[in-house]
C-alpha cells in the first residue's frame, strides 16, 4: 500500500501550502490566518515513480486543554499515529518557538520517523535559517519554500528514501475482483459483508466503530472467485475519541486504493452528508471502479425514498458513471444485483481497448466536436492507445495538446466510456505531444 506522510506543525507555518504543492491541488484552504485547517485533508502525491498519501493536519497546539484547538491537537496526534513518516514544519521567518519544542518532544515520543523542515526559507541563507532548529534534536533540518517550490522535491525524495517501494500495477490484470466495502460508521457495511458471504463472518451490531481494521476475505460465488475487504468506518473527524479507533481512516482509504472495485455504502435512513460526498470524491480521485449501495431502503415510505433520490442526484452528481442499488443488507434484498454490478465494474476497469478502435472513436469525436483553438493553433489529435487499467487510461497523441480545456477532456472521457460501454469505472484521458510514425505511410 502507499506510504502515508503526515504534515505537522503549529498554526500558520505553511502546512496547507506544502500540502497543495505535494498534491498539485488547491484542496486545502490557504490564507494568512492561523487555525484554518481544522480537519485533516487527504491527498495523493508522487515523486518520480513513488506514489504516497499525504495528510494535512490542523495547527498543532498541544498545550491547549479545551475547545476547538484541543480537538485539533487530538486530531493531529491521531494522524501521527497513522503515519509512516512525519514531516514537522517550522517557520524560518519566525524562528524557534517554545511551542515548536513541545511539539518536537511529542513527536520524539511517538516512535515515528520524523523529518524536520524549515519553511519560508526563500531568499535566506540555508545554513543560517536552519541553525537554531538543531536544538530540537530531530536530525538535520531541511530548508524549503513551500510557496515557491524550492527544495520540495529534494525533501520528498529524502522522506521516501527509507520507505518500501510501491509499484502501481498498470496493465497487469489481477485474477479476480477484489472489492472494498466503505462508508461512514453504522451504515451497515459488516451486515452487507455477511449478506454477501451468506454467513456471520464479521461482527455486525448497532454500534458505530465496531470494525477496527480492514479484513480481507476470499470467497466463491457461482464458480467465480472474489476477495471482499470489510473496512473500518470513516467517522466524522473530531468525533474519534477512543484510541483503539485511531487507525481507521487511513486504513480505510488504503483499502479502497488496494481494491479493484469500491462499494460505497450509504444509509437511506440518514441524510446524504458532505462526508459521504467526501468519501466518494476520494474514491473517484483514486480512479477506482465504483458501485453505490443505498442501504436500509426497506421500510421507507415513498416520500422519504423520493427525497433520498433527489439528495443523491444533487450531492453525488459527479458519480454518474456508477450504478446505484437500493438494498436491505439485513434482509438480503438487492444484494445479488449488487454483486452483478461489481462484476461489470471490474470488467470495465480491466477492459482491453484496442488501438485501432480507440483511434477511430477519437477521430469521430474530433470530427463531431473539434477542440477549441488556443491562439492561432488548433490542437491536432492523430491517434490513441491504452496506457493502463484500473482505471482505464487513454493516451491521445498529437500536436498542440498543451492547452486542451478540462471541458473537452470530459467530452472525450464521456465518449470513450459510452462507446466502449464502460459502466462503473472512471476513465482518464492523457495527452502526449508526438509525431505519428504512420503519418507518412499512406
Amino acid at each position: 500500500m502507499k506510504p502515508t506522510v503526515v504534515l505537522v506543525g503549529r498554526p500558520n507555518v505553511g502546512k496547507s501550502t506544502l500540502f497543495n504543492r505535494l498534491t498539485r491541488s488547491r484542496d486545502a484552504i490557504v490564507a494568512d490566518m492561523p487555525g484554518l485547517t481544522r480537519d485533516r485533508h487527504y491527498g495523493h502525491g508522487r515523486v518520480g515513480d513513488k506514489p504516497y498519501l499525504v495528510v494535512d493536519t490542523g495547527g498543532f497546539e498541544p498545550v491547549v486543554k479545551e475547545g476547538i484547538l484541543h480537538e485539533m491537537a487530538k486530531q493531529t496526534l491521531q494522524a501521527v499515529d497513522e503515519a509512516d513518516v512525519v514531516v514537522f514544519i517550522v517557520d524560518g521567518r519566525t524562528g524557534l518557538t517554545a511551542q515548536d519544542k513541545v511539539i518536537a518532544d511529542k513527536l520524539r515520543r511517538s516512535g515515528r520517523s520524523v523529518h524536520l523542515v524549515v519553511n519560508k526559507a526563500e531568499g535566506m541563507n540555508r545554513g543560517s535559517v536552519t541553525a537554531e532548529f538543531h536544538e530540537l534534536g530531530l536530525g538535520e533540518p531541511v530548508a524549503i519554500s513551500a510557496s515557491h517550490g524550492e527544495g520540495v522535491r529534494e525533501l520528498m525524495e529524502l522522506v521516501l528514501a527509507d520507505l518500501p517501494d510501491v509499484t502501481e500495477e498498470e496493465g497487469k490484470k489481477p485474477t479476480h475482483p477484489k472489492f472494498a466495502i466503505v462508508g461512514r460508521p453504522n451504515v451497515g457495511k459488516s451486515t452487507l459483508v455477511n449478506s454477501i458471504l451468506g454467513e456471520e463472518r464479521v461482527i455486525a451490531f448497532d454500534l458505530p466503530g465496531t470494525t477496527r481494521d480492514s479484513i480481507y476475505i476470499d470467497f466463491e460465488r457461482s464458480g467465480k472467485q472474489y476477495t471482499i475487504i470489510d473496512t473500518a468506518g470513516i467517522r466524522r473527524r473530531g468525533k474519534v475519541k477512543e484510541a483503539i479507533e485511531k487507525f481507521s481512516v487511513i486504513k480505510t482509504l488504503q483499502s479502497a486504493e488496494d481494491a479493484n472495485v469500491v462499494v460505497l455504502v450509504l444509509d437511506a435512513q440518514q441524510e446524504i452528508s458532505d462526508q459521504d460526498a467526501g468519501i466518494a470524491g476520494f474514491i473517484l480521485e483514486s480512479g477506482r471502479a465504483l458501485v453505490v449501495a443505498v442501504n436500509k431502503w426497506d421500510g421507507l415510505d415513498d416520500y422519504r425514498r423520493d427525497r433520498i433520490k433527489h439528495d443523491l442526484d444533487r450531492k453525488l452528481k459527479f458519480l454518474g458513471f456508477a450504478k446505484f442499488h437500493f438494498i436491505s443488507a439485513l434482509h438480503g434484498k438487492g444484494v445479488g444485483a449488487l454483486l452483478q454490478s461489481i462484476d461489470e465494474a471490474y470488467s470495465a476497469a480491466m477492459a482491453n481497448l484496442s488501438t485501432p478502435k480507440l483511434t477511430r472513436v477519437l477521430l469521430a469525436a474530433v470530427q463531431k466536436q473539434a477542440p477549441p483553438r488556443k491562439g492561432p493553433v488548433r490542437p491536432k489529435m492523430r491517434y490513441a492507445h491504452q496506457g493502463g487499467m484500473n482505471p482505464p487510461i487513454v493516451v491521445v497523441h498529437g500536436s498542440g495538446l498543451d492547452e486542451i480545456p478540462e471541458s473537452y477532456v470530459r467530452y472525450l472521457e464521456h465518449t470513450f466510456v459510452e462507446v466502449f460501454k464502460l459502466q462503473g469505472t472512471p476513465l482518464r484521458v492523457q495527452f502526449k505531444q508526438s509525431h505519428n510514425p504512420f503519418a507518412d505511410k499512406g
